[in-house]
């Protein structure tokens, strides 16, 4: 039956056209975007997902920040400590001069003065961003021995955590402000004959003289001053390892975030081999659809023929 009132050719062509309108619609949405799943109306599991792996990952950037800083820390103490080394052991180089008899001991003191004061202000300038490790205060209120570096961000069903690398500067501060200064380079002795305190940032032999007691106490100064060394060479070994496993974070972190980004992208990305061919088909599709409703449409027209 010829109906002008209802063209069911007509119907059927515009629900196919719109059909492969809606489609042609949402292959060039993932072209232009790149992804497969955008929206939660896509695919509202995989893209749940997504969204909270992207958010993990960019909590995981901020650890990777966190880690660069912790590891700029680590290397300034350390590259510091290597360097005191260096000064302390030329003192006791000094000091063992002075052991040999008839020497200036003024002289000797004179230079080791200067050294003292240069293990001052390289332990003073040991700071980054505001921390220092060989220069402390231990009887400030905020003080704590332990400092941490943000190492991890972990997330176990709805739970996360946090990790952190912990590293002590008990044993490796050179300088402490506090009445009971205990760091390497201030903790004072006691000479055994003179009874004078001393450390080794404030040791003074210019008054030493051959006699036998003397002597004896440059040679317990002498001492005081190796193991000093000992004490500053076990830091600089922890500080060292404290920065391979920094470094070794680092790099697990960014392989990390690596896989994280793979995996979300075999989620929701659009395969553009695939969608290319997609919107070349439905491109086809679209033009054959327009001529099948313009066919349709044309047949109401063949009923005027009927009234000539």
């Amino acid at each position: 039956m010829s109906s002008i009132m209802t063209n069911t050719s007509a119907m059927t062509a515009l629900q196919s056209l719109n059909a492969t309108n809606k489609s042609l619609d949402q292959t060039q949405t993932r072209i232009s975007t790149g992804l497969r799943v955008s929206t939660a109306s896509d695919n509202a599991a995989y893209w749940s997902i997504a969204t909270s792996m992207r958010s993990d990952n960019a909590a995981l950037s901020t650890v990777q920040d966190a880690l660069g800083l912790g590891a700029a820390q680590v290397d300034v103490a350390y590259t510091a400590t290597d360097k005191a080394i260096k000064v302390v052991d030329e003192i006791k180089s000094k000091l063992v001069a002075a052991r040999q008899a008839g020497v200036d001991r003024g002289k000797i003191q004179t230079e080791i003065t200067q050294l003292q004061s240069q293990l001052v202000g390289m332990a003073a300038a040991a700071s980054f961003s505001g921390e220092n490790w060989l220069s402390v205060d231990s009887s400030a209120a905020n003080y704590n021995s332990t400092k941490t570096i943000v190492a991890s961000f972990t997330r176990t069903g709805a739970t996360v955590s946090i990790g952190t690398i912990s590293i002590s500067v008990t044993s490796s501060k050179l300088f402490d402000a506090s009445t009971t200064a205990d760091g390497i380079l201030d903790a004072e002795s006691t000479t055994t004959n003179g009874t004078v305190d001393y450390s080794v940032s404030t040791l003074n032999i210019a008054a030493l003289t051959d006699e036998a007691d003397d002597l004896e106490d440059l040679e317990q100064i002498i001492g005081t001053v190796d193991g000093a060394l000992k004490s500053m060479a076990t830091s600089a070994a922890d500080l060292g390892a404290a920065k391979k496993r920094v470094g070794l974070q680092q790099d697990f972190v960014s392989n990390l975030m690596d896989a994280i980004d793979r995996g979300v992208g075999q989620l929701v990305d659009a395969d553009m081999n695939e969608e290319s061919t997609r919107l070349a088909a439905l491109q086809v599709q679209q033009q054959l659809g327009i001529q099948a409703l313009s066919i349709a449409n044309q047949n109401s027209q063949n009923i005027l023929s009927l009234f000539r």
